[in-house]
């Protein structure tokens, strides 16, 4: 465990992902997934309540299904849930009363009175910044949330966030999830870290494994029955192949499996606090978990840098 950025937060080094409760795992397997997360010592648990809204067109599928978990095991205290507002087809946007509203609803599903981190799901240029920061501000003054974080924001609208924050006396956001892997570096690396490191505000990267290519589960000539196979086309190519094969070799020198490998290079970029994976069943979670406690040398961390980015033409 450790402090999420200057938050009050200790949280485990990889933090669980709810976008698949209520998609591709129904109840039961979500059920059993959260219960070997938290065995191993997972306490960080990612959701939205836009989470499965592809599916019914609503959303609200996650945030119910780990409410009735809370409920059934009686460890909300000892999870550290993080949520979000702004994406749900009902709830859209980051206008003050839609923030209170959602913030309502997503208490009552998840069948608690706190939210530990709550994001902004996605920018929303429409609302002045005062008015989205002033509405989390009121929220973590009441007790409904404790710590406020950012989602899919530019730098420079992170940066103005912040500003408006530190001038207004409002809580500030104090984590970013943006989209961060071996295969989406330059968007991340080249305007957010600086930013993050600067303002020590830890980074929880999502699509992690790249929907499950920087898993190994995709290779030149296998089809894989995967609701996600289509998404992951743009990564089978030279760069995806070189990439895959750097990690292979780097797997079986440690003896984990590719994610592990995937994932722990993440861990130990500067401004990365914990990524965040998901797992339909309890077979892929521990592939996840084994990250936790793998430290990648300097030589294999070298290694797969230049090859997420010599292949790439950078």
């Amino acid at each position: 465990m450790s402090k999420l950025g200057t938050t009050d937060l200790d949280v485990y080094g990889l933090c669980l992902g709810g976008n698949v409760f209520g998609w591709t795992a129904d109840e039961e397997a979500s059920f059993a997934v959260l219960d070997a997360y938290a065995a191993a010592g997972g306490n960080f648990i990612d959701t939205a309540d836009a989470y499965s809204a592809w599916v019914n067109g609503e959303g609200g599928q996650s945030e119910t299904i780990l409410g009735r978990w809370f409920a059934a095991r009686g460890n909300r205290s000892s999870i550290v849930l993080a949520t979000k507002v702004s994406r749900k087809p009902s709830r859209l946007g980051l206008s003050a009363a839609n923030i209170h509203a959602a913030a309502d609803e997503s208490l009552q599903r998840l069948g608690t009175d706190y939210i530990d981190l709550y994001y902004a799901h996605h920018d929303d240029e429409s609302v002045p910044l005062e008015e989205t920061l002033g509405a989390f501000d009121e929220l973590v003054r009441s007790g409904k949330v404790r710590h406020i974080a950012a989602s899919n924001y530019t730098a420079p609208r992170l940066a103005e966030a912040l500003a408006v924050s530190q001038r207004e006396g409002f809580a500030r956001y104090s984590a970013l999830q943006n989209h961060y892997n071996l295969l989406e570096r330059a968007d991340f690396e080249d305007s957010l870290a600086p930013l993050l490191l600067a303002e020590s505000i830890p980074a929880l990267p999502y699509f992690g494994l790249a929907r499950g290519f920087l898993a190994g589960k995709y290779r030149p000539g296998i089809e894989v029955d995967s609701a996600r196979a289509q998404a992951v086309t743009g990564y089978q190519n030279d760069r995806g192949w070189g990439v895959l094969e750097t990690l292979d070799g780097i797997a079986s020198a440690h003896g984990v499996p590719v994610a592990a490998v995937s994932l722990a290079w993440l861990r130990s970029q500067p401004a990365v606090a914990a990524p965040i994976a998901s797992a339909r069943t309890v077979e892929q979670l521990a592939d996840l978990i084994a990250s936790v406690e793998l430290e990648l040398s300097g030589e294999e961390l070298a290694a797969l840098d230049t090859a997420s980015r010599v292949t790439a033409g950078e």
